[in-house]
């Protein structure tokens, strides 16, 4: 499966989300996805799948429980991916960075300071 078909699918992008933000057992992860999205533990189960079998998460056993990761290097293709693209927004958050040190130098100049 390509990785814009897995990630394509906002279930598949949420529990990367969550695996971002730490590891988490499957019941953890089912308890978000069902509250969010009201599906069943086998439709989460099926998705856990797909993000295995696509190597953009890990899951390793402990003790009763299953712990999944995120695997970072399918992550890391995408974003070479899209490096062929970023010059149509890098200059646009670069001018916009700029503006905003503007606008800050601007009120400290304003208050003084």
């Amino acid at each position: 499966m390509h990785a814009f078909d897995v990630l394509g699918d906002p279930v598949r992008r949420r529990i990367l989300e969550l695996l971002a933000e730490n590891e988490r057992t499957s019941g953890a992860i089912v308890a978000v996805i069902q509250r969010e999205f009201g599906i069943t533990q086998a439709a989460v189960s099926q998705h856990l799948k797909v993000l295995r079998d696509s190597g953009f998460a890990t899951v390793r056993p402990e003790g009763t429980r299953r712990i999944y990761a995120v695997d970072p290097e399918p992550m890391l293709e995408v974003d070479r991916w899209l490096n062929h693209f970023r010059r149509f927004w890098e200059p646009k958050l670069d001018a916009l960075a700029t503006e905003v040190a503007r606008g800050r130098k601007k009120r400290r100049e304003q208050e003084g300071g």
